[in-house]
C-alpha cells in the first residue's frame, strides 16, 4: 500500500526508447498517491522518429527530456545516462521514492542499489519485462492496456478466476492475513498491506482492483469486514474455514 508523505519527493526517471507515451497520464496519477512528482525526466535519441509519441507529451506533463546519441550503431545511451543520474539524484536530492519506467532488464542492479539505500523503487513497464528487474522494484505496475484502464465487470471475473489459479500470490495473501491476525483469525487491512509488500514486488492495481479490500472482496478464499474506527474506516480480513 502506498506509504504517502506530503513531503515525500519522488524522481520520475523514463527509458523512453522502452516505454509507451500513451500511458504517461496513469503512470503520472499512480506516483501522485506516493507524493509529489518533482523531477521528472526522459531519456532517449530525439532525433529518432520511435520517440515521436514522448515528444508530443513532454512539454504537457513537464517532463524534461535528455538527449542521448546513439554513440555506436544498434547501441544507445540512454541506460547510462538514466543510471547516471539515478545516482546523482540519489546522494545530493531529498528524493524518497524513484519511479522507474522501462521493460529493460539493465535497470535491475539500479533497482537493487536504491533500495538498498532505503529508497521505494516503482517500476513500470509491459508484461514482457524481466522478471529479475520486476522483482527488484519495491512495487512493479504492468503498462498493457487491460491492467491500466477500466476494467469492463467481465473482465474482471475473468482476472479473479486467474487469480485463485496463481498459486503464488495465494500463498502471499494466505501468509499476509496469518501473520497479522489476531486471536479469532482477523487481521486489520494496514498491517496485512504491509506484509505483502515486504514479500515483493504487488500493487492490487495491477490486477484491476482500485483498493487492496476490492481484490480480497473479490476472492472467495477469504471475508471481509468493513467498519469504523474512531476519525476513520477500518477493514479487516480472515481466511475462510
Amino acid at each position: 500500500m502506498p506509504d504517502k508523505s506530503s513531503n515525500d519527493s519522488i524522481a520520475l526517471l523514463i527509458d523512453a526508447d522502452n516505454a509507451p507515451a500513451a500511458k504517461i497520464d496513469f503512470i503520472i496519477s499512480e506516483l501522485a498517491t506516493y507524493g509529489i512528482v518533482n523531477i521528472r525526466k526522459a531519456y532517449g535519441n530525439w532525433t529518432k522518429r520511435p520517440l515521436d509519441g514522448w515528444i508530443k507529451v513532454l512539454h504537457e506533463y513537464a517532463i524534461a527530456p535528455k538527449q542521448c546519441f546513439d554513440l555506436v550503431k544498434g547501441k544507445n545511451a540512454a541506460d547510462m545516462s538514466l543510471l547516471i543520474d539515478a545516482m546523482d539524484i540519489l546522494y545530493t536530492k531529498q528524493v524518497n521514492t524513484f519511479g522507474l519506467v522501462s521493460s529493460d532488464c539493465d535497470f535491475t542492479p539500479l533497482a537493487l542499489r536504491l533500495r538498498q539505500d532505503g529508497k521505494q523503487v516503482i517500476g513500470f513497464g509491459r508484461q514482457t519485462s524481466p522478471e529479475p528487474f520486476v522483482l527488484a522494484c519495491s512495487h512493479f505496475i504492468f503498462l498493457d492496456e487491460d491492467n491500466t484502464s477500466k476494467t469492463p465487470q467481465k473482465k474482471k471475473e475473468i482476472s479473479v478466476e486467474s487469480l485463485q489459479q496463481n498459486t503464488k500470490l495465494m500463498n502471499t495473501l494466505r501468509t499476509a492475513v496469518k501473520e497479522a491476525a489476531d486471536e479469532d483469525g482477523w487481521a486489520s487491512l494496514g498491517p496485512v498491506g504491509s506484509r505483502i509488500s515486504n514479500q515483493g514486488p504487488f500493487n492490487h492495481r495491477t490486477y484491476g482492483f482500485r483498493k487492496l479490500s476490492d481484490m480480497f472482496e473479490a476472492i472467495n478464499l477469504f471475508e471481509v469486514k468493513k467498519g469504523k474506527q474512531p476519525g476513520r474506516p477500518s477493514v479487516r480480513v480472515r481466511l475462510r474455514t
